[in-house]
């Protein structure tokens, strides 16, 4: 599934189209162009996921968004389903994978038309009938797992297990659901510790401003990397402010293929780059001083130095007491001698 030969990386695009069509296309033409593996959005009918008095979390409330309560403010991001079919189309012809992620069941039946993998949100981790629904479609599952401890994420973990999701067809997502979340609390050793404990994928859904900690998961293991972006970090909505813009996202893209590339196999052993450099770097056991044939062998006599194209100096303690086989000048090559 993922991981297996390069990492699968997302660009969420999430709520960042403001409501508009056009502007989520552009985003797709901006995740195209960066070379992304897919991008996602977020599918809802708000009248199904939250009550008209719930407020908005803290960070809702800092950014530029006029609205009063959450409700308001959702209800102004909703696209209806026939938006996302044609964003669908649009991300196909473009040669992008449409993802979106699904708040409520009526619109993940809806989105289970559309794509063939789900993402299933931080909200949703302790939604365990939600969670029973979404393994019955069979399909494999990232579970973003903010606001969460290795107990529950072992629990969801168990539930769409019950509901027939083998773990190889799931991928933990290590995640923080402050935007931006602050790098003292990305904690990102937990990708590590979600792997080892609960013998799973893990990739990391980014909430921090920047690139680097998408970078750094990475290198520790996440085989998936999820990446809020924007047009414009400016722009009033919920999470444009810790999102990136197309130019970070291109960067970041080529970061982690570097990183890839990087990492290789874990195999010790001198690289093909690296190989033609050995005669020149390495050493050979050479004579220090002129040596006339018969003279034994010693540190006063002999010594190592550049190229390496001689003897090794790894032969040097059973060089050493050997008499020589024919006279040497100074750097001269010490030969093999018959008893070596």
């Amino acid at each position: 599934m993922f991981g297996e030969n390069a990492v699968y990386i997302i660009a969420e695009a999430g709520v960042n189209h403001n409501g508009s069509v056009p502007t989520a296309k552009q985003l797709i033409d901006e995740a195209a162009k960066a070379g992304v593996d897919a991008i996602k959005f977020q599918t809802w009918k708000t009248e199904n996921v939250i009550t008209r008095s719930a407020p908005k979390a803290a960070y809702q409330n800092e950014q530029a968004d006029s609205a009063a309560d959450q409700f308001t403010m959702l209800k102004r991001l909703e696209l209806p389903y026939s938006d996302f079919a044609y964003l669908k189309e649009y991300c196909d012809v473009c040669g992008m994978t449409f993802l979106s992620t699904a708040d409520e069941y009526e619109s993940a039946a809806f989105l289970n038309t559309l794509q063939d993998l789900f993402k299933i949100g931080s909200a949703e981790l302790t939604d365990w009938p939600f969670l029973r629904k979404i393994a019955a479609f069979g399909k494999p599952v990232l579970l973003s797992t903010g606001m969460a401890d290795l107990a529950e994420i072992r629990d969801a973990l168990r539930v769409l297990g019950e509901g027939g999701l083998t773990k190889d067809r799931i991928v933990i997502l290590h995640a923080n659901t402050e935007y931006p979340t602050p790098f003292s609390d990305a904690n990102l050793r937990a990708i590590q510790t979600i792997s080892v404990e609960l013998g799973v994928k893990t990739g990391y859904s980014d909430h921090t401003q920047g690139i680097e900690a998408a970078i750094a998961a990475v290198a520790l293991g996440a085989c998936v990397i999820e990446k809020h972006f924007t047009l414009d970090r400016q722009m009033e909505g919920p999470d444009h402010k810790a999102s990136i813009e197309p130019a970070g996202l291109k960067q970041m893209v080529k970061a982690i293929r570097n990183i890839e590339m990087a990492l290789g196999t874990g195999v010790k052993r001198p690289s093909p780059s690296e190989l033609k450099n050995i005669p020149f770097v390495r050493k050979s056991i050479v004579a220090k001083r002129p040596i006339r044939k018969g003279d034994v062998f010693s540190e006063e006599n002999i010594t190592v130095k550049r190229p390496g194209t001689g003897l090794s100096p790894i032969q040097w303690e059973r060089v050493i007491g050997q008499a020589a086989d024919r006279d040497y000048e100074r750097d001269d090559f010490i030969n093999f001698v018959e008893s070596l």
